[in-house]
């Protein structure tokens, strides 16, 4: 899985398109991230830029933001409605796929130092990030804002994490920078069959974390009760990390409870969903779709598409684009406008159709198409390619069977067991699609390094370490292509002892066609390490190779002749 972070930070400038044009532009020209979006407000005078990319180009361009913002805005002319405490106010790192909040937090504090030693840019680390147990909310952090920053500084109790000991002219112009991590929050609005704002309230005083005043007696017009320090005493609502309120929205007609999730580990989308219905339903109110604003993680969206499944006792084995149609009609997420994951997604908005179509070359293209391809002059794809996509093919009819057999009539207990068979066939199909177009990406490496020039000894010696490298990855590439094919095995095998009977002649082909992958691709393990100058090296994968290949042969016979003995 890719590692992917969001950062989106605020900038404290809102007016000037030509700042705010020149601080994205230094985002951008850092490398590896994507700008997807760039939101200015000319009353708050604040711009907010949400870019994501993997965790060092994030950091990067966070970093390059940053320097540029210093640069250009000058905090002791600025002036806004919402609060701030510098020209790059806050900062925050929030993770996507593949990393942790905790790893976020850790690089927000590097990125913090780095900030202040290379910029002198004071700065605090606050929610995950936090040094200190109430710089946890940034509300603390920027106490006073930027005015209160040289009474700040000098305050023991109150100072930078990272910052100097005095006011300098460099924090007089650039203030304080905010950085954080947090997790990703989603807004999000769910639809009510009503016009009433009350009810829309009401309901979202049941849900949200902070819930609602406790009253005397009448629970609407009652007293509100205070404890002995004078504070409201409150009732908690139902959802952690949730935060709601109700309201009307005439461009649609409705009145909607409005949802922001802070916490999407704790109350992920679905289980928040579930639980407004339920709440709506105690009170006469039905919930007829659901609002994203903004953007989502995909896992968002597969989480609850896997539990709609779940609770239908449906096989969750499906394509990741199934799961994500679930979650849409299970949550009525097209209910006011058409919803279309290309847009609504993190991880799909940050590559263009045009990238995706490059990286998955062979994989995008029809069965025919593919067919000529191979069949073309060109020596790629070739067998590395084809051996890859047998095993595909192996990996999906063991799903198949999987998921006929998880819909079988009068096997509906068994749905679990058939389900969790299919999850494990989809993951092993992904894998071998993968290297279909990776085979191909390997080959064109050592083709790029065959063209580089050979002239001078540096020349030649840089040619010789490219085609090693690059000999390397291709033979590396099919023994990867190796093992993910035999995985195929234990689940065709499953499926053949314990499958549908009438699937059984489909587990056997599957097994077949996952024997072919492994020895094709140990065929281009062998030609490949033939190229390699460390004959150790060389040697020591073409035995791994073998090893699996004779593993292959005994798992397809024994295969076949539990298939045959069904037949």
């Amino acid at each position: 899985m890719n590692r992917i972070i969001e950062c989106v930070p605020n900038f404290s400038e809102g007016r000037n398109r030509e700042v705010i044009d020149k601080i994205v532009s230094a985002i951008e020209k850092s490398g590896g991230v994507s700008v997807l979006d760039v939101d200015p407000g000319e009353a708050t005078n604040r711009t907010v830029v949400t870019f994501v990319g993997s965790p060092e180009a994030v950091v990067e361009a966070a970093f390059q933001g940053v320097k540029c913002a210093g640069e250009l805005i000058d905090m002791r002319h600025h002036h806004g409605a919402h609060p701030r405490s510098g020209a790059t106010d806050v900062l925050p790192l929030i993770p996507i796929a593949g990393i942790t909040l905790e790893e976020c937090a850790k690089l927000a504090q590097k990125l913090a130092e780095r900030i202040f030693n290379e910029l002198e840019i004071p700065c605090y680390c606050y929610e995950a990030a936090a040094q200190k147990p109430e710089r946890k909310n940034l509300a603390v952090c920027r106490a006073g804002e930027y005015e209160a920053l040289p009474e700040k500084i000098t305050d023991p109790i109150r100072k930078p994490d990272f910052g100097p000991d005095s006011y300098t002219e460099r924090a007089a112009k650039c203030g304080a920078t905010n950085v954080g991590a947090r997790d990703f929050l989603i807004a999000v609005n769910y639809n009510l069959n009503t016009t009433s704002t009350r009810r829309a309230n009401a309901i979202a005083f049941d849900v949200r974390e902070k819930g609602r005043p406790m009253r005397e007696g009448n629970p609407i017009t009652g007293k509100i009760v205070k404890d002995e320090n004078g504070n409201t005493v409150t009732i908690p609502g139902t959802l952690k990390g949730c935060k709601a309120i109700g309201w009307y929205i005439d461009e649609y007609g409705i009145a909607q409870v409005s949802m922001n999730i802070t916490d999407i580990n704790t109350t992920p989308l679905h289980v928040a969903f579930d639980e407004v219905c339920r709440a709506a339903a105690a009170r006469g109110v039905r919930v007829t779709g659901t609002e994203i604003v903004g953007l989502v993680p995909k896992r968002t969206l597969i989480e609850a598409g896997r539990y709609f499944l779940e609770k239908q006792q449906r096989s969750t084995g499906i394509a990741e684009d199934e799961i994500i149609r679930i979650a849409i009609k299970s949550m009525g997420l097209d209910d006011l406008k058409p919803f279309n994951p290309k847009e609504k997604v993190v991880e799909y908005m940050m590559e263009s159709e045009a990238q995706a179509a490059k990286r998955e070359k062979l994989i995008r293209m029809s069965c025919k198409d593919f067919a000529f391809e191979t069949a073309s002059e060109s020596p790629a794809p070739g067998g590395g390619s084809i051996s890859a996509y047998m095993g595909a093919l192996g990996a999906a009819l063991g799903t198949m069977v999987a998921n006929l057999s998880s819909h079988k009539p009068g096997w509906d207990a068994r749905w679990k067991e058939f389900s969790e068979w299919a999850d494990k066939g989809q993951a092993v199909l992904s894998k071998l699609l993968a290297l279909v177009d990776e085979d191909t990406a390997a080959f064109n490496k050592i083709m790029e390094a065959i063209g580089m020039p050979k002239g001078s000894a540096e020349e030649q010696e840089a040619r010789n370490k490219a085609m090693e490298a690059a000999t390397l990855y291709a033979t590396e590439v099919p023994l990867k292509t190796m093992k993910a094919a035999y995985e195929v095995f234990p689940i065709v095998r499953a499926m053949a002892m314990e499958g549908n009977p009438n699937s059984v002649s489909d587990a056997g082909v599957g097994a077949l066609a996952a024997r072919s992958a492994v020895l094709g691709a140990l065929l281009n393990v062998k030609i490949n390490a033939a190229g390699l100058a460390d004959r150790e090296i060389a040697d020591k994968l073409v035995t791994e190779a073998e090893q699996i290949g004779c593993a292959a042969l005994t798992e397809e016979s024994e295969i076949l002749e539990i298939v045959n003995s069904k037949i």
